[in-house]
Protein backbone atom coordinates (compact mmCIF):
# COMPACT_ATOMS: atom_id res chain seq x y z
CA UNK A 1 0.00 0.00 0.00
CA UNK A 2 3.06 2.12 0.60
CA UNK A 3 4.72 2.08 -2.44
CA UNK A 4 1.83 2.61 -4.48
CA UNK A 5 0.98 5.63 -2.26
CA UNK A 6 4.55 6.71 -3.22
CA UNK A 7 4.34 6.04 -7.02
CA UNK A 8 0.77 7.78 -7.27
CA UNK A 9 2.13 10.85 -5.71
CA UNK A 10 5.18 10.98 -7.10
CA UNK A 11 3.81 10.30 -10.39
CA UNK A 12 1.36 13.51 -9.71
CA UNK A 13 4.24 16.05 -8.52
CA UNK A 14 6.05 15.36 -11.65
CA UNK A 15 2.98 15.52 -13.66
CA UNK A 16 1.71 18.68 -12.68
CA UNK A 17 4.77 20.48 -12.04
CA UNK A 18 6.19 19.98 -15.82
CA UNK A 19 2.70 19.33 -17.45
CA UNK A 20 -0.10 19.87 -15.04
CA UNK A 21 0.15 23.40 -13.79
CA UNK A 22 0.57 24.78 -17.26
CA UNK A 23 -3.07 22.49 -18.20
CA UNK A 24 -4.17 24.47 -15.65
CA UNK A 25 -3.61 27.78 -15.63
CA UNK A 26 -4.29 27.82 -19.25
CA UNK A 27 -7.92 26.46 -18.60
CA UNK A 28 -8.07 29.08 -15.54
CA UNK A 29 -7.01 31.90 -18.28
CA UNK A 30 -9.97 30.84 -20.48
CA UNK A 31 -12.63 31.03 -17.68
CA UNK A 32 -11.05 34.32 -16.54
CA UNK A 33 -11.88 35.23 -20.31
CA UNK A 34 -14.88 34.03 -20.51
CA UNK A 35 -16.11 35.86 -16.85
CA UNK A 36 -14.24 38.45 -16.82
CA UNK A 37 -13.97 40.31 -20.18
CA UNK A 38 -11.59 43.33 -19.63
CA UNK A 39 -11.00 46.31 -21.76
CA UNK A 40 -7.87 46.67 -23.38
CA UNK A 41 -6.67 49.62 -21.45
CA UNK A 42 -5.51 52.86 -23.85
CA UNK A 43 -2.27 53.87 -23.81
CA UNK A 44 -1.76 57.95 -24.27
CA UNK A 45 0.17 58.62 -27.61
CA UNK A 46 2.04 61.04 -25.64
CA UNK A 47 2.97 58.49 -23.09
CA UNK A 48 6.67 58.54 -22.58
CA UNK A 49 8.02 58.62 -19.12
CA UNK A 50 11.66 58.70 -18.42
CA UNK A 51 13.69 55.56 -18.67
CA UNK A 52 17.08 54.39 -17.25
CA UNK A 53 18.34 51.34 -18.63
CA UNK A 54 20.82 50.07 -16.20
CA UNK A 55 23.84 47.29 -17.36
CA UNK A 56 25.78 45.20 -14.71
CA UNK A 57 29.03 44.06 -17.06
CA UNK A 58 31.99 42.35 -16.13
CA UNK A 59 34.62 41.67 -18.48
CA UNK A 60 32.84 42.44 -21.78
CA UNK A 61 35.30 44.08 -23.37
CA UNK A 62 34.86 41.84 -26.50
CA UNK A 63 30.75 42.73 -26.49
CA UNK A 64 30.71 45.65 -25.11
CA UNK A 65 31.11 47.66 -28.49
CA UNK A 66 28.29 45.77 -29.70
CA UNK A 67 26.16 45.79 -26.86
CA UNK A 68 26.46 49.88 -26.11
CA UNK A 69 25.32 50.17 -29.91
CA UNK A 70 22.29 48.40 -29.65
CA UNK A 71 21.23 50.07 -26.33
CA UNK A 72 21.69 53.70 -28.12
CA UNK A 73 19.87 52.26 -31.14
CA UNK A 74 16.59 51.62 -28.80
CA UNK A 75 13.68 53.62 -30.21
CA UNK A 76 12.48 55.59 -27.23
CA UNK A 77 13.08 59.57 -27.37
CA UNK A 78 17.12 60.51 -26.53
CA UNK A 79 16.28 63.14 -23.93
CA UNK A 80 14.18 60.70 -21.89
CA UNK A 81 16.60 57.66 -21.91
CA UNK A 82 18.86 57.57 -19.57
CA UNK A 83 22.19 54.92 -19.83
CA UNK A 84 23.99 53.88 -16.30
CA UNK A 85 26.63 51.07 -17.17
CA UNK A 86 28.66 49.75 -13.97
CA UNK A 87 31.74 47.68 -14.63
CA UNK A 88 33.30 47.42 -10.59
CA UNK A 89 35.51 44.84 -10.47
CA UNK A 90 36.43 44.17 -14.62
CA UNK A 91 40.09 44.29 -15.47
CA UNK A 92 39.63 44.33 -19.01
CA UNK A 93 38.83 47.48 -21.45
CA UNK A 94 35.60 47.07 -20.20
CA UNK A 95 36.13 50.49 -18.50
CA UNK A 96 37.73 52.47 -21.35
CA UNK A 97 35.48 51.73 -23.72
CA UNK A 98 32.41 52.64 -22.03
CA UNK A 99 34.40 55.79 -21.59
CA UNK A 100 34.14 56.30 -25.59
CA UNK A 101 30.25 57.06 -25.18
CA UNK A 102 29.39 60.67 -24.04
CA UNK A 103 25.95 59.31 -23.18
CA UNK A 104 26.61 56.98 -21.46
CA UNK A 105 26.99 56.89 -17.22
CA UNK A 106 29.98 55.19 -16.45
CA UNK A 107 30.25 53.55 -12.70
CA UNK A 108 33.56 51.42 -12.00
CA UNK A 109 35.47 50.52 -9.05
CA UNK A 110 38.95 48.18 -8.90
CA UNK A 111 37.14 45.78 -6.21
CA UNK A 112 34.73 43.18 -7.40
CA UNK A 113 31.59 42.37 -4.85
CA UNK A 114 28.87 40.73 -7.05
CA UNK A 115 26.12 41.73 -9.21
CA UNK A 116 23.95 42.66 -6.40
CA UNK A 117 26.55 44.88 -4.56
CA UNK A 118 26.58 46.79 -8.26
CA UNK A 119 22.60 47.41 -8.83
CA UNK A 120 22.36 48.53 -5.30
CA UNK A 121 25.16 51.09 -5.85
CA UNK A 122 23.54 52.37 -9.03
CA UNK A 123 20.07 52.65 -7.71
CA UNK A 124 21.47 56.05 -6.23
CA UNK A 125 21.78 57.62 -10.00
CA UNK A 126 18.53 56.65 -10.96
CA UNK A 127 16.28 59.60 -11.04
CA UNK A 128 13.72 58.29 -13.52
CA UNK A 129 10.23 56.86 -12.70
CA UNK A 130 11.01 53.57 -14.30
CA UNK A 131 14.39 51.81 -14.71
CA UNK A 132 15.11 49.10 -16.88
CA UNK A 133 17.44 45.70 -16.41
CA UNK A 134 19.31 44.52 -18.67
CA UNK A 135 22.46 41.74 -19.06
CA UNK A 136 25.58 43.29 -20.94
CA UNK A 137 25.76 39.95 -22.95
CA UNK A 138 22.41 40.42 -24.41
CA UNK A 139 20.98 42.05 -26.98
CA UNK A 140 17.80 43.94 -27.43
CA UNK A 141 15.15 44.11 -30.03
CA UNK A 142 14.87 47.91 -30.81
CA UNK A 143 11.11 48.82 -29.84
CA UNK A 144 11.65 47.00 -26.40
CA UNK A 145 11.39 50.23 -24.08
CA UNK A 146 7.96 51.58 -25.65
CA UNK A 147 6.70 47.60 -25.53
CA UNK A 148 7.53 47.84 -21.73
CA UNK A 149 6.52 51.48 -20.64
CA UNK A 150 3.05 50.62 -21.94
CA UNK A 151 2.20 48.31 -19.41
CA UNK A 152 2.49 51.64 -16.33
CA UNK A 153 -0.27 52.81 -17.80
CA UNK A 154 -1.91 50.86 -15.80
CA UNK A 155 -1.28 51.71 -11.90
CA UNK A 156 -1.20 47.84 -10.40
CA UNK A 157 1.74 46.97 -11.91
CA UNK A 158 4.52 47.04 -10.29
CA UNK A 159 7.36 45.16 -12.99
CA UNK A 160 7.05 44.01 -16.51
CA UNK A 161 9.27 41.19 -17.55
CA UNK A 162 10.69 40.88 -20.74
CA UNK A 163 11.08 37.35 -22.70
CA UNK A 164 14.57 35.79 -23.12
CA UNK A 165 15.18 33.78 -26.19
CA UNK A 166 17.80 31.54 -27.36
CA UNK A 167 19.92 31.66 -30.66
CA UNK A 168 19.21 28.46 -32.06
CA UNK A 169 20.28 27.22 -35.33
CA UNK A 170 20.39 24.07 -37.10
CA UNK A 171 24.12 23.64 -36.52
CA UNK A 172 23.98 24.70 -32.90
CA UNK A 173 25.02 21.93 -30.55
CA UNK A 174 23.08 20.24 -27.54
CA UNK A 175 23.38 22.51 -24.85
CA UNK A 176 21.68 25.72 -27.22
CA UNK A 177 18.75 23.29 -28.20
CA UNK A 178 18.02 22.12 -24.87
CA UNK A 179 17.98 25.42 -23.35
CA UNK A 180 16.22 27.18 -26.18
CA UNK A 181 13.47 24.50 -25.91
CA UNK A 182 13.53 25.30 -22.32
CA UNK A 183 12.86 28.82 -22.35
CA UNK A 184 9.92 28.39 -25.33
CA UNK A 185 8.36 26.41 -22.50
CA UNK A 186 8.82 28.83 -19.60
CA UNK A 187 7.98 31.42 -22.15
CA UNK A 188 4.55 30.47 -22.56
CA UNK A 189 4.00 29.67 -19.28
CA UNK A 190 4.65 33.35 -18.41
CA UNK A 191 2.53 34.67 -21.21
CA UNK A 192 -0.74 32.04 -18.73
CA UNK A 193 0.76 33.43 -15.26
CA UNK A 194 0.74 37.08 -16.61
CA UNK A 195 -2.63 36.76 -18.20
CA UNK A 196 -4.22 35.27 -15.20
CA UNK A 197 -2.52 37.18 -12.19
CA UNK A 198 1.33 38.10 -12.39
CA UNK A 199 4.40 36.54 -13.93
CA UNK A 200 6.14 34.52 -11.19
CA UNK A 201 10.17 35.88 -11.01
CA UNK A 202 11.28 37.81 -14.13
CA UNK A 203 14.69 36.76 -15.71
CA UNK A 204 17.72 39.02 -15.71
CA UNK A 205 18.41 39.42 -19.31
CA UNK A 206 15.73 42.13 -19.47
CA UNK A 207 13.27 42.96 -16.73
CA UNK A 208 11.79 46.77 -15.80
CA UNK A 209 10.77 48.16 -12.10
CA UNK A 210 8.81 51.06 -10.62
CA UNK A 211 12.29 52.94 -9.48
CA UNK A 212 10.79 53.64 -5.59
CA UNK A 213 9.88 49.76 -5.53
CA UNK A 214 13.39 48.69 -5.52
CA UNK A 215 14.45 46.66 -2.61
CA UNK A 216 17.94 47.17 -1.96
CA UNK A 217 18.73 43.26 -1.82
CA UNK A 218 21.54 41.49 0.55
CA UNK A 219 24.85 41.26 -1.14
CA UNK A 220 24.93 37.45 -1.19
CA UNK A 221 21.48 37.37 -2.99
CA UNK A 222 22.44 34.54 -5.89
CA UNK A 223 18.99 34.86 -7.98
CA UNK A 224 18.87 38.65 -7.67
CA UNK A 225 16.01 39.01 -10.65
CA UNK A 226 13.78 36.52 -9.35
CA UNK A 227 13.98 37.58 -5.73
CA UNK A 228 13.38 41.76 -6.71
CA UNK A 229 10.23 41.26 -8.73
CA UNK A 230 8.88 39.01 -6.52
CA UNK A 231 9.13 41.26 -3.79
CA UNK A 232 7.51 43.82 -5.48
CA UNK A 233 4.36 41.29 -6.02
CA UNK A 234 4.81 41.02 -1.89
CA UNK A 235 4.33 45.04 -1.80
CA UNK A 236 0.99 44.61 -3.63
CA UNK A 237 2.07 45.24 -7.50
CA UNK A 238 1.82 42.59 -10.15
CA UNK A 239 4.41 41.64 -12.59
CA UNK A 240 3.36 41.91 -16.65
CA UNK A 241 5.15 39.56 -19.33
CA UNK A 242 5.77 41.21 -22.87
CA UNK A 243 7.34 39.37 -25.33
CA UNK A 244 7.49 41.96 -27.56
CA UNK A 245 10.29 42.94 -25.24
CA UNK A 246 12.84 40.42 -25.54
CA UNK A 247 16.72 39.92 -24.89
CA UNK A 248 18.39 37.76 -27.39
CA UNK A 249 21.49 35.32 -25.94
CA UNK A 250 23.44 33.20 -27.47
CA UNK A 251 23.44 29.89 -26.11
CA UNK A 252 25.87 28.27 -24.31
CA UNK A 253 29.03 27.07 -25.61
CA UNK A 254 29.09 23.13 -24.02
CA UNK A 255 26.46 21.53 -21.69
CA UNK A 256 29.33 22.15 -19.17
CA UNK A 257 28.84 25.82 -19.39
CA UNK A 258 25.49 25.16 -19.39
CA UNK A 259 25.75 23.02 -15.93
CA UNK A 260 27.19 25.96 -14.31
CA UNK A 261 24.07 28.28 -14.89
CA UNK A 262 21.83 25.69 -13.71
CA UNK A 263 23.72 24.59 -10.99
CA UNK A 264 23.62 28.40 -9.69
CA UNK A 265 19.84 29.19 -10.30
CA UNK A 266 19.67 25.91 -8.27
CA UNK A 267 21.70 26.85 -5.24
CA UNK A 268 19.72 30.29 -6.01
CA UNK A 269 16.56 28.77 -5.64
CA UNK A 270 16.87 27.04 -1.94
CA UNK A 271 17.70 30.40 -0.92
CA UNK A 272 14.87 32.40 -2.49
CA UNK A 273 12.67 30.46 -1.30
CA UNK A 274 14.08 31.03 2.29
CA UNK A 275 13.82 34.64 1.16
CA UNK A 276 10.73 35.08 0.23
CA UNK A 277 9.30 32.19 2.60
CA UNK A 278 6.29 34.60 3.52
CA UNK A 279 4.75 33.74 0.12
CA UNK A 280 4.28 29.86 1.61
CA UNK A 281 1.11 31.74 3.69
CA UNK A 282 -1.50 30.87 1.04
CA UNK A 283 -4.18 32.97 3.53
CA UNK A 284 -1.94 36.36 3.16
CA UNK A 285 -1.37 35.82 -0.38
CA UNK A 286 -3.87 33.25 -2.38
CA UNK A 287 -3.08 33.81 -6.02
CA UNK A 288 0.92 34.70 -5.60
CA UNK A 289 0.94 31.08 -3.59
CA UNK A 290 -0.26 29.51 -5.86
CA UNK A 291 1.57 30.19 -8.84
CA UNK A 292 4.76 30.57 -6.65
CA UNK A 293 4.47 26.96 -5.62
CA UNK A 294 3.53 25.32 -8.63
CA UNK A 295 5.45 26.90 -10.92
CA UNK A 296 8.37 27.34 -9.40
CA UNK A 297 8.79 25.44 -5.20
CA UNK A 298 7.92 22.07 -6.85
CA UNK A 299 10.35 21.84 -9.40
CA UNK A 300 13.05 23.24 -7.20
CA UNK A 301 12.21 20.79 -4.22
CA UNK A 302 9.53 17.92 -4.80
CA UNK A 303 10.07 17.17 -8.35
CA UNK A 304 13.63 16.25 -8.41
CA UNK A 305 13.29 13.65 -5.23
CA UNK A 306 9.47 12.18 -7.15
CA UNK A 307 12.05 11.21 -10.05
CA UNK A 308 13.88 8.76 -7.53
CA UNK A 309 10.70 7.62 -6.15
CA UNK A 310 8.86 6.74 -8.75
CA UNK A 311 11.43 4.62 -10.29
CA UNK A 312 12.30 3.08 -7.24
CA UNK A 313 8.44 2.26 -6.22
CA UNK A 314 7.32 1.31 -9.50
CA UNK A 315 10.54 -1.37 -9.66
CA UNK A 316 9.50 -2.71 -6.05
CA UNK A 317 5.99 -2.87 -7.04
CA UNK A 318 7.31 -4.46 -10.04
CA UNK A 319 9.73 -7.10 -8.31
CA UNK A 320 6.56 -8.10 -5.67
CA UNK A 321 3.57 -8.04 -7.29
CA UNK A 322 4.42 -8.46 -11.18
CA UNK A 323 1.02 -6.23 -12.43
CA UNK A 324 1.21 -5.10 -16.01
CA UNK A 325 0.30 -2.33 -15.91
CA UNK A 326 3.34 -1.26 -13.29
CA UNK A 327 5.72 -3.52 -15.64
CA UNK A 328 5.23 -1.41 -19.01
CA UNK A 329 5.38 2.08 -16.95
CA UNK A 330 8.98 0.63 -15.57
CA UNK A 331 9.58 -0.68 -19.09
CA UNK A 332 8.69 3.21 -20.16
CA UNK A 333 10.88 4.99 -17.21
CA UNK A 334 14.02 2.66 -18.40
CA UNK A 335 13.47 3.51 -22.12
CA UNK A 336 13.23 7.20 -21.02
CA UNK A 337 16.64 6.78 -18.85
CA UNK A 338 18.38 5.36 -21.41
CA UNK A 339 17.30 7.85 -24.32
CA UNK A 340 19.07 10.33 -21.96
CA UNK A 341 21.98 8.40 -20.98
CA UNK A 342 22.14 8.51 -24.79
CA UNK A 343 21.53 11.92 -25.12
CA UNK A 344 24.46 12.41 -22.75
CA UNK A 345 26.47 10.14 -24.83
CA UNK A 346 25.83 12.50 -27.70
CA UNK A 347 26.16 15.28 -26.11
CA UNK A 348 29.31 15.10 -24.37
CA UNK A 349 30.61 14.93 -28.51
CA UNK A 350 29.02 17.84 -28.58
CA UNK A 351 26.31 16.58 -31.25
CA UNK A 352 22.54 17.73 -31.15
CA UNK A 353 20.13 14.38 -31.64
CA UNK A 354 16.46 15.36 -31.08
CA UNK A 355 15.17 12.20 -30.27
CA UNK A 356 17.47 12.16 -27.11
CA UNK A 357 18.08 15.58 -26.08
CA UNK A 358 14.91 16.61 -24.61
CA UNK A 359 15.09 13.74 -22.01
CA UNK A 360 18.77 14.60 -21.67
CA UNK A 361 17.96 17.99 -20.75
CA UNK A 362 15.15 17.22 -18.32
CA UNK A 363 17.29 14.69 -16.03
CA UNK A 364 20.41 17.02 -16.55
CA UNK A 365 18.25 20.17 -15.24
CA UNK A 366 16.57 17.51 -12.15
CA UNK A 367 20.57 16.47 -11.40
CA UNK A 368 21.23 20.40 -11.51
CA UNK A 369 18.81 21.18 -8.02
CA UNK A 370 20.58 18.56 -5.90
CA UNK A 371 24.15 19.19 -7.00
CA UNK A 372 22.53 23.69 -6.11
CA UNK A 373 21.54 21.83 -3.06
CA UNK A 374 24.59 20.75 -1.64
CA UNK A 375 26.25 24.12 -2.93
CA UNK A 376 23.51 25.68 -1.13
CA UNK A 377 23.92 23.74 2.51
CA UNK A 378 27.93 24.02 2.01
CA UNK A 379 27.46 27.72 1.07
CA UNK A 380 30.01 26.93 -1.44
CA UNK A 381 27.72 29.26 -4.37
CA UNK A 382 29.77 32.24 -5.30
CA UNK A 383 27.28 35.54 -5.36
CA UNK A 384 29.45 36.75 -8.20
CA UNK A 385 28.67 35.32 -11.42
CA UNK A 386 31.38 33.00 -12.93
CA UNK A 387 30.95 34.25 -16.64
CA UNK A 388 29.97 30.82 -19.25
CA UNK A 389 31.25 30.72 -22.35
CA UNK A 390 29.03 31.29 -25.38
CA UNK A 391 28.52 32.26 -28.52
CA UNK A 392 27.97 35.59 -29.63
CA UNK A 393 26.34 35.70 -33.58
CA UNK A 394 28.15 38.27 -35.91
Amino acid sequence: MLLKFLFWFSFIIIFYSYLGYGLLIYLLVRLKRWFFKSKQQQIPANFEPGITLVICAYNEAGFMHRKIQNSLDLEYPAEKLNFIFISDGSDDQTPEIIRQYPRIQLLHQPGRRGKVAAMNRAMPFVHTPYVIFSDANTLLNKACIKEIVSHYVDPAVGGVAGEKRIISREKDRAAGAGEGLYWEYESFLKKLDSEFYTVVGAAGELFSIKTDLFHQSAEDTILDDFVQSMQICKDGYVMRYEPNAYAIESASTSMKEEQKRKIRISAGAFQAMIKLKDLFNVFKYPVLSFQFISHRVLRWTFCPVSLFLFFLSNALIVYREGARIFTLLLIAQLVFYAMAWTGWIFASRDMRVKAFYIPYYFMFMNLSVFIGFYRFLRKRQTVAWEKSARRHEN
